[in-house]
């Protein structure tokens, strides 16, 4: 009887043991559960934070196009007030020229106006043929180097 008593102590025991890991699984499982939906929670919280994000770097570049497109205008208008008052201030000519300039269109037979436009010049003296102070190496004459023209071994 003494095998009989051991085998139902041990019956018992399984039991509870076995009671006890399926309460710690479902504990655990309703942890994973809860942990699961937090996750998802700061994801959601997250795409909604880089979607404002993105909707502001449009606004941004939506009101940038915008202030530039103003800027553009308003300095259009002042060139051409500013060629209106050559005209009625001072002769055709030079209201003509701004009025042009404005547009981006010189006129090629305008000498006065090609020479403000033309890339500088060397203007210093020099020889013909010689390089000007302008030029990038000016005085830049090569020194022989020492020991060239002796043979030495």
């Amino acid at each position: 009887m003494h095998s009989t008593s051991l085998l139902i102590l041990v019956g018992i025991l399984g039991l509870a043991l076995g009671a006890l890991l399926a309460f710690l699984a479902v504990r655990s499982r309703g942890n994973s559960t809860a942990r699961t939906q937090e996750l998802e929670l700061r994801l959601r919280e997250a795409n909604q934070k880089l979607e404002d994000f993105q909707l502001q770097v449009n606004e941004h570049f939506d009101q940038t196009a915008q202030l530039v497109h103003n800027l553009t205008e308003s300095y259009r208008e002042v060139h051409e007030y500013l060629a209106n008052s050559a005209l009625r201030l001072s002769s055709q000519d030079i209201g003509r020229q701004m009025l042009e300039a404005g547009s981006g269109k010189l006129s090629d037979n305008d000498e006065h106006l090609q020479e403000v436009v033309a890339p500088p010049r060397d203007w210093a003296p020099k020889e013909p043929g010689a390089k000007g102070t302008l030029a990038e190496d000016f005085g830049l004459e090569k020194e022989p180097l020492s020991g060239e023209g002796t043979a030495t071994r």
